[in-house]
């Protein structure tokens, strides 16, 4: 995961929360979170590196819609670095109240 950009990154944890996302759905996502639109040519590009670097599984919907998931190494990944973020900052504790 250390050479993806932010921005593949979050591609990765978008994909990760949603069960079987579409294109057009990671769309949504991202740009709610980032509070701008994404371009296709920017969301498919960086889908298509996920998937050809194992990360990412892309399959199909119908005929016109793809789905993608993550796929175990993508998940290992994930962890991985929520591993090394915790070196850094550990998880906010809940206070009771």
């Amino acid at each position: 995961m250390h050479d993806l950009t932010g921005f593949q990154r979050d591609l990765l944890y978008v994909v990760a929360g949603l069960n079987k996302p579409h294109g057009l759905a990671i769309k949504y996502e991202l740009e709610t979170y980032y509070e701008k639109e994404i371009h296709h040519g920017r969301l498919y590009p960086n889908l298509d590196l996920l998937v050809d670097k194992g990360l990412v599984e892309k399959g199909e919907q119908d005929q016109r819609t793809n789905v993608y998931s993550l796929t175990r190494r993508g998940r290992r990944e994930i962890e991985a670095r929520r591993e090394w973020e915790y070196q850094y900052i550990e998880p906010a504790e809940t206070s009771a109240a």
